[in-house]
């Protein structure tokens, strides 16, 4: 547990956006602990915009309080600047020039001196595979290439704090994969990730604690495994070799679980915690009863947005 702000990367406490008459951001709090992985959802006008353009500094707020990297939005800009890294989901790279001079471009920007230039552009294209490709143009770089070159322009600067807007958009399968590699080991090295993605698997895979807004307002906040519980739908499925087996789980039961007599399987209603599933345990050792397999099975991330942000009907969408 989080006992002093310094243990914090990102803290917010009542902070309030509108533009004109249309309030953006209503009031949110939250805390981001230092080296892990934050997730902020919402569907399109929720806010979720609004706020990683306060926390990096691009717009103003109209009330509330944020740090970033122990620093103050909205007094000390130039701190936060200097502390923080930021990924847009559109490539940041410059086409004409190669790799490498992209991250010496960089490292120029940041003010490196040229000793330091070099040595820090040759190891993140060690680090993030691109070497053999140092001195080629990055037109000539594929999809999953050109976001690796613009995470390790992102680092130049070795920032504490990573903003990763949608950095895995159009991506395919492995390359995507290989980019959350990468984002599990910047985090292993004590970097703090405030992710946003159009991705729901992306933030059960990476987020360490995942946030949804609507309507400018944080409605849940909590890890993947916690949130999922909030929906219902959860249930445990205990699957039996022997008919003898099932019908006296069946029996014991009664109405609190599901039959599926010709799959000799029954599935009881169970949100996945762990006293939920010891009462079941329990129940069952007392009656002797043996269990061939036990599965739990949680709603996703999907049926968990859907359900926070409205009526699935209206086909919300995770915004940018």
């Amino acid at each position: 547990m989080m006992n002093n702000a310094a243990q914090l990367a990102i803290s917010v406490s009542g902070l309030r956006k509108s533009f004109g008459d249309k309030t953006v951001l209503d009031g949110i709090d939250l805390n981001v602990p230092q080296g892990t992985i934050f997730s902020l959802l919402g569907a399109n006008g929720a806010g979720k915009t609004t706020t990683v353009k306060i926390l990096s500094t691009l717009i103003a707020a109209n009330g509330g309080r944020a740090e970033v990297a122990g620093h103050d939005v909205a007094s000390d800009p130039d701190s936060v600047r200097a502390a923080i890294g930021v990924t847009g989901q559109f490539s940041a790279v410059d086409n004409l020039l190669t790799g490498e001079e992209n991250l010496r471009m960089m490292a120029d920007l940041n003010h490196l001196s040229k000793k330091d230039r070099k040595r820090r552009t040759a190891d993140l294209l060690e680090r993030f595979d691109l070497t053999e490709a140092a001195r080629k143009p990055a037109s000539t770089y594929s999809g999953g290439m050109r976001r690796r070159l613009d995470l390790a322009m992102t680092l130049v600067g070795n920032p504490r704090v990573i903003f990763l807007d949608e950095p895995t958009t159009g991506l395919d399968p492995r390359s995507r994969r290989g980019v959350w590699q990468i984002v599990r080991e910047l985090v292993a090295d004590g970097v703090t990730i405030f992710l946003t993605t159009q991705y729901l698997e992306e933030a059960d895979e990476l987020a360490d604690r995942i946030a949804v807004l609507e309507d400018g307002r944080l409605v849940a906040e909590g890890t993947a495994e916690q949130l999922k519980r909030r929906i219902p739908g959860g249930h445990v499925l205990l699957q039996f070799s022997e008919p003898s087996g099932f019908q006296t789980a069946q029996r014991v039961l009664g109405q609190d679980a599901h039959s599926d007599g010709d799959a000799l399987a029954l599935r009881v209603p169970n949100d996945g915690s762990l006293h939920s599933l010891k009462a079941l345990l329990d129940r069952l050792d007392h009656e002797s009863i043996d269990v061939d397999t036990l599965s739990v099975h949680t709603p996703d991330l999907d049926d968990v947005f859907l359900a926070l942000t409205g009526d699935s009907d209206n086909e919300k969408v995770i915004d940018r």
